[in-house]
């Protein structure tokens, strides 16, 4: 547990158990791993990425936003700002100084961009799944899902509904979501966040890996993306979903680590199982 911008948040840290692949040259950027909202937290990178980037030789950083699994929940303090104020305290408190590879899950993609546009010089590259830059055109999607989940969650019935159709550890998380979204300023505030100038995000100019469901509709701002980033590269997962991190970890953990080495230049240690 680790305080940091006023909070105190729930962070697990893990280094590679040997030295660096012999091919790699200069600082080893550290990852740093960033869940989604709401309904997500560390676990969905911890059980998909974290383990394969230690055995490649990266230190490695996860947490859990505010608000989210064993962070702290404040009432209020969540536009991006905050989220991304959190994120550079963060890295202070835990004596991170070289450069970073931010990995980001939805909207945990979209702290990464907001870091970067911020901190242009420390990010070595940037993993975005199913995620945008803080665009005016992705908030607004951001808004709309957050007050569906909102609306849905208290009715009568909503939780045994996704007990039934995902399972008994989806319908806890969804009845946390609910307990968050109705506990907090979440709801209001994120879509409202104060959003980065255009120019700053497209002065980002590390690499950067988009990957996106098939069957998800964010991959409908892939052109976008490259529109404001030409050096993304998009990967679309055929016949995936939102959840693809979780659904398709091997594929994701093949495209990371191939673009690592090809749009990086960082050598990878092998090898790595999937």
């Amino acid at each position: 547990m680790v305080k940091a911008n006023g909070i105190t948040l729930h962070v697990q840290r893990l280094d590679p158990a040997g030295p660096a692949p012999a091919g790699r040259t200069g600082p080893t950027p550290t990852a740093v791993l960033i869940h989604g909202m709401a309904s997500d937290t560390m676990a969905s990178w911890y059980f998909t990425m974290a383990e394969p980037l230690t055995r490649a030789g990266f230190p490695t950083v996860l947490y859990d936003l505010r608000g989210h699994g064993r962070s702290d929940r404040p009432a209020t303090g969540y536009a991006l700002d905050d989220f991304v104020d959190d994120l550079a305290a963060l890295l202070v408190e835990l004596d991170v100084t070289g450069p970073l590879l931010l990995f980001g899950n939805s909207f945990g993609g979209t702290i990464a961009f907001g870091y970067a546009a911020r901190h242009p010089d420390r990010v070595a590259g940037i993993v975005a799944v199913e995620s945008s830059p803080p665009t005016p055109e992705w908030m607004g999607r951001v808004r709309m899902r957050l007050e569906r989940v909102a609306a849905r969650l208290p009715r009568e019935g909503a939780l045994a509904e996704i007990g039934a159709a995902r399972g008994r550890i989806a319908a806890r998380r969804a009845a946390d979501t609910g307990r968050m979204l109705a506990e907090t300023t979440m709801t209001a505030e994120l879509p409202a966040s104060r959003l980065p100038a255009g120019d700053a995000l497209a002065a980002i100019a590390c690499p950067v890996l988009c990957l996106y469901g098939g069957d998800s509709a964010v991959g409908e701002l892939a052109p976008a993306v490259r529109g404001l980033l030409p050096q993304t590269r998009v990967v679309v997962l055929p016949d995936e979903k939102h959840s693809v991190l979780i659904d398709r970890p091997d594929s994701v953990r093949r495209h990371v680590l191939a673009w690592l080495g090809e749009e990086c230049g960082l050598d990878v240690a092998p090898p790595v199982t999937t």
